[in-house]
């Protein structure tokens, strides 16, 4: 593995990376953030399509770590692609904020319009799944991996809201501490090596990224209001709303997304390095 950079040097990275991002154009931001919101959303389908026809009964715990196995493929894709994802940004503009080389109102932009795309590419990836009835395998007899998605959708919209924040710190923690060694590389291998254990992680801990589930719980909502699936023997009940969604997991999460990458990973960086990034006027 070629590790290149060590932590002050990475703390720099992400500074210029920061500062980059602030100077996109607004369609290349959107189109940035519509693709990393379907990429996380592809990693999200191929985690049910794996894992949900594993029972617990049989597999135990393995299915968790199956399912956080499978999921890192769609960070990987809008790191070596190319995207731009909200928890990512978290991480990035506030490094770049801290040092004084953006601006509020370039910060508040950026991290609001990376949500919306990133909204908009993960509901986008969760209908196509839908309508290409990818995980409506089976027939009237049972669908379990419609089941899978379904019950996936109804357990994080009755997450209580500080559940919801806590798991949201945690997970965007690992996940910008996986962006943050991957950035200590400069080769794809590496990059991917680096990133796939944080991500792991924090899937088969059960904790909570705000983009992933812009496509988990659309899904489960498509699924579940299908009259195909509602006529499934033994199928889940739909009891997750669009409401909920917004109310019950994405405001906690998006905001406890924000705390852990921003705080526990930019700002205990640039306060254990105090680094001043070599940038371009």
């Amino acid at each position: 593995m070629s590790v290149v950079k060590n932590s002050a040097e990475i703390m720099d990275t992400t500074i210029t990376i920061g500062v980059a991002k602030s100077k996109m154009t607004l369609k290349s931001q959107m189109i940035l953030a519509l693709l990393a919101g379907a990429y996380i959303g592809f990693g999200s389908v191929f985690a049910i399509k794996v894992a949900g026809g594993m029972p617990a009964e049989t597999w135990g715990t393995f299915v968790r770590l199956v399912f956080g196995g499978v999921f890192p493929v769609g960070l990987l894709l809008v790191l070596l692609a190319g995207a731009d994802l909200f928890t990512g940004d978290c991480m990035f503009m506030t490094g770049a904020l801290a040092h004084k080389q953006i601006d509020w109102g370039k910060f508040f932009k950026i991290l609001i319009l990376s949500v919306i795309g990133n909204f908009i590419g993960s509901v986008l990836v969760a209908w196509l799944s839908y309508k290409g009835t990818l995980l409506m395998d089976g027939s009237a007899a049972g669908r379990p991996l419609a089941n899978y998605a379904v019950a996936i959708a109804n357990g994080k919209c009755v997450l209580a809201w500080d559940v919801a924040f806590y798991r949201g710190i945690l997970c965007n923690w690992l996940v910008c501490l996986a962006i943050y060694m991957s950035l200590s590389s400069t080769d794809g291998v590496s990059k991917a090596i680096l990133l796939w254990p944080p991500i792991t992680a924090f899937v088969a801990m059960g904790m909570e990224h705000s983009v992933a589930n812009m496509t988990f719980v659309p899904l489960g909502l498509f699924i579940g209001a299908d009259p195909t699936y509602i006529a499934t023997a033994n199928a889940t009940v739909l009891t997750a709303t669009w409401g909920a969604l917004f109310i019950k997991n994405l405001i906690p999460v998006i905001l406890g997304n924000y705390v852990g990458g921003a705080l526990f990973v930019a700002m205990f960086y640039y306060w254990a390095n105090n680094t001043k990034a070599k940038r371009a006027a």
